[in-house]
């Protein structure tokens, strides 16, 4: 490694450093207040909130980290610029070749980090995710339930209760709301508890009445009991979020579009990162007496179409409208032609377009 490469490098790097953690701190809290105040609405237990917003910051490593890269690049890559410190290495007879040299050398081991944490770590972290919000989310555990006060589930389902007893997992005065596309139920019970025999959840009221509303018909009911037992059955995912949590070897195995719109979308990660960095080199470059933040612009432009065309592909193959092959794969093509066209011009080989 030469002394321009290595300065280059250390400019770049610098900025990475401070950009990423800048955005993990942003990230986080604002994970952090998303997720305490469903834990303050009583939808989730307050204890599960730190580890969710832990293993979300580890999830969104794989966008941050390349964000991280692609700003800081182009804004060190635009000071050096403004500066005249690049113009004179280019006056010095150095080849942009080595600009981009640089940029790969920090490039490279980034999107290897980027492929791994996209191909292993990010399902596992939403696996944990799953685990945590269905034990604290369950309408069967009322350890994230407060008394006196309406807590709502993300299905809209509803309890309130007078009481609420941790320890034996018990309910006094209680009221359940529950509504689907067709039917609307509201329980009103002296006391409900909440027990597993045989590993079978099972939820027992006392003394209440039932009603039951239809919304398309006058099936509407309602009736008075002593004793009535519900045997819930846990909400299952929707295929998005079955296909974030899991692993490569499932993904391949399966056939459904959106398991196939998932794996592209994890090998294209690191492709993605190493695109990005090369398209800031070109998108860095400045004209004489232009400040080093007149780049800005485009950089927030490019990297908004990034971000939404590789979602579009990806929701478009997930639906089946976009063929498997090259699905993912188009967006990250059209991107390569981009970076080969912004790298033609840097080296002359466009000269149309040469600035």
């Amino acid at each position: 490694m030469t002394l321009i490469e290595h300065y280059i490098m250390r400019e770049i790097r610098r900025l990475v450093m401070v950009i990423v953690g800048f955005l993990i701190f942003i990230f986080a809290i604002y994970s952090a207040q998303r997720y305490l105040t469903e834990a303050a609405n009583g939808t989730l237990a307050l204890k599960a909130v730190a580890a969710i917003v832990f293993y979300k910051v580890v999830i969104a490593l794989e966008m941050l980290l390349p964000v991280g890269l692609y700003v800081a690049a182009a804004v060190a890559l635009g000071q050096l610029y403004s500066n005249s410190e690049i113009t004179a290495l280019f006056a010095a007879g150095i080849s942009p070749l080595r600009i981009y040299k640089a940029v790969l050398m920090l490039a490279v081991p980034l999107a290897m980090l980027v492929t791994a944490l996209s191909m292993v770590v990010r399902p596992w972290a939403y696996a944990q995710i799953d685990l945590l919000r269905q034990d604290a989310q369950s309408t069967l555990d009322v350890g994230h339930l407060q008394a006196q006060k309406f807590n709502l589930d993300d299905n809209g389902s509803m309890i309130l209760a007078q009481q609420v007893d941790r320890n034996l997992n018990h309910l006094s005065d209680t009221l359940i709301y529950r509504s689907t596309a067709n039917v609307t139920t509201v329980l009103r019970a002296r006391s409900a508890s909440v027990a597993w025999p045989d590993g079978v959840p099972v939820v027992t009221l006392l003394a209440g009445s039932a009603y039951t509303l239809d919304h398309h018909g006058m099936a509407d009911n309602q009736h008075i009991y002593q004793r009535l037992q519900l045997y819930p059955t846990p909400a299952k995912p929707d295929d998005d979020a079955r296909s974030k949590s899991l692993s490569v070897r499932q993904l391949v195995a399966s056939s459904s579009p959106t398991d196939a719109a998932e794996l592209q979308w994890r090998e294209s990660r690191g492709i993605t990162t190493l695109l990005m960095a090369l398209m800031a080199v070109s998108l860095s470059r400045l004209k004489p007496r232009q400040g080093r933040f007149t780049t800005l612009l485009p950089l927030a432009l490019v990297f908004t179409l990034i971000f939404f065309g590789g979602n579009v592909c990806r929701t478009l193959v997930a639906t089946g409208t976009l063929p498997v092959m090259p699905g993912v794969w188009l967006f990250s093509l059209l991107m390569l032609l981009g970076v080969s066209a912004l790298s033609a011009r840097d080296f002359g080989l466009l000269p149309i377009f040469s600035r």
